[in-house]
């Protein structure tokens, strides 16, 4: 049965109405707190964290409320990455952590991904219950006034963050003589991506690290991928990397202005892996990942695995065929051996870490030929629409005229209003005409 709150990655939605709203964020708080008090006898702990949203000083208290109502003490951490979050969240024995973000999203958005004490994104099944304690009609989840949560301001978030990613490295690595194009996307790495590769002794052109509360994901990141292109051709950088509004997205740009998507870091990941012995076991990529990724994997004789689309799957797909890299096209990558959700900051490291001694990012990152793929979106009022006898009539016909030289995928955003549509082949009229039956059937 679909979840009512929750979508593939969190819960998401516009500020001020429907589930974002302080009312709805207190029963958030106070529903999540509950459940996880409850798995943990210790002192009580919640960490949160946010991006830049202006929104989030109105969302934050009510969670806080919620939470401290039920009993649990809050440490609050400001804008920090949400892979820094869930470090943390793990690193400091906490009970949960919540991120307030809507991601990718644009600034009148916002929302919240929940993890669990191991630093993990919560399973369909643990959200389930939570969506019950949500709906609850009585006041058992309210405690004592003597048992009330407190709640503390911690400054040095992302200092820690810091830390910890530095401490996956040898100490000796450093980023001297390496020019870097950084965008932001005025987001939740705004401070820590730029820190973080000025320590490391990389000389650093910053986009999108000017938060205003409303200009997240605005026309930057890794949404807008040509600003760093522009950029990276502009002042002659060595490579180009943004990073989407809470950072656990990253795409990237070679010396040349040639944008690389996620698929192509996960391929550059594997090969190097491999000859490393670091990869364990093999690749989950997901249902979008591009065909070219799967055929060049198979020729390295690496095993490849598809999950659902969101790196919540594919992390509870790692896990189940005990992998350790993972990955979407989108750029959201989970490096198993260091971390439990996408971090871009940490992908971005492992990449400049083999591009030290190369400093050719072209040769480095563009490792296979993919097919040719389109991918579309649609805005829509419902995003059922896919179901009806209509829209399903024009997919199997699109598929149908796909045949062997190509697939579709035609799917519901987990996280917009919108109907995603995929087409890879190497016929690339085919793919147009593809596309524009199932459109005609959505509009």
């Amino acid at each position: 049965m679909k979840n009512k709150y929750f979508g593939t990655d969190g819960i998401r939605g516009t500020v001020n109405q429907g589930n974002i709203t302080g009312e709805k964020f207190f029963k958030f708080g106070l529903a999540s707190g509950t459940f996880f008090k409850n798995q943990k006898k210790t002192k009580q702990i919640a960490v949160i964290a946010k991006d830049t949203r202006l929104s989030g000083y109105t969302l934050e208290p009510a969670l806080v409320s919620g939470l401290v109502s039920g009993g649990m003490h809050v440490f609050t951490l400001g804008p920090l990455p949400t892979n820094g979050l869930a470090m943390l969240t793990k690193s400091m024995r906490a009970n949960m952590g919540i991120m307030i973000t809507a991601s990718h999203n644009p600034y009148y958005d916002n929302g919240l991904k929940l993890f669990g004490p191991d630093g993990m994104k919560l399973s369909d099944v643990i959200e389930k219950k939570i969506e019950k304690l949500i709906d609850a009609k009585n006041t058992n989840q309210l405690t004592n006034p003597k048992l009330l949560g407190r709640v503390k301001r911690l400054e040095d978030g992302n200092e820690k963050y810091i830390k910890i990613l530095k401490n996956n490295f040898p100490k000796k690595f450093h980023l001297k003589g390496i020019k870097i194009v950084l965008d932001c996307a005025n987001g939740a790495c705004y401070k820590a991506a730029p820190k973080l590769l000025r320590e490391l002794g990389a000389k650093v052109i910053t986009i999108g690290v000017n938060p205003d509360g409303l200009n997240i994901n605005e026309k930057c990141g890794s949404t807008y991928p040509s600003k760093i292109k522009a950029a990276v051709k502009k002042f002659k950088a060595h490579i180009g990397i943004s990073f989407d509004g809470d950072a656990d997205r990253i795409i990237m740009c070679d010396e040349k202005g040639i944008i690389i998507d996620g698929d192509q870091i996960i391929a550059m990941l594997a090969r190097r892996w491999k000859s490393k012995k670091i990869l364990k076991g093999g690749v989950v990529g997901t249902l979008m990942s591009n065909y070219g990724l799967e055929k060049f994997l198979k020729k390295e004789k690496i095993k490849f695995s598809r999950a659902k689309v969101g790196d919540r799957y594919v992390k509870e797909k790692m896990k189940k065929l005990n992998f350790n890299l993972g990955g979407e096209q989108s750029g959201h990558i989970i490096l198993g051996k260091f971390a439990t959700t996408g971090d871009g900051l940490l992908v971005a490291m492992e990449v400049l870490f083999s591009l030290r001694k190369r400093k050719k990012a072209s040769k480095l990152l563009n490792v296979f030929e993919p097919l040719p793929q389109v991918l579309e979106n649609i805005k829509v009022k419902d995003k059922n629409i896919i179901d009806t006898f209509k829209c399903t009539k024009a997919i199997k016909k699109a598929k149908k005229l796909m045949g062997n030289k190509g697939r579709i995928l035609v799917r519901k955003s987990g996280t917009e209003p919108k109907i995603r549509i995929m087409a890879e082949s190497n016929d690339k009229v085919l793919i147009s005409k593809s596309i524009k039956l199932i459109k005609k059937s959505i509009k």
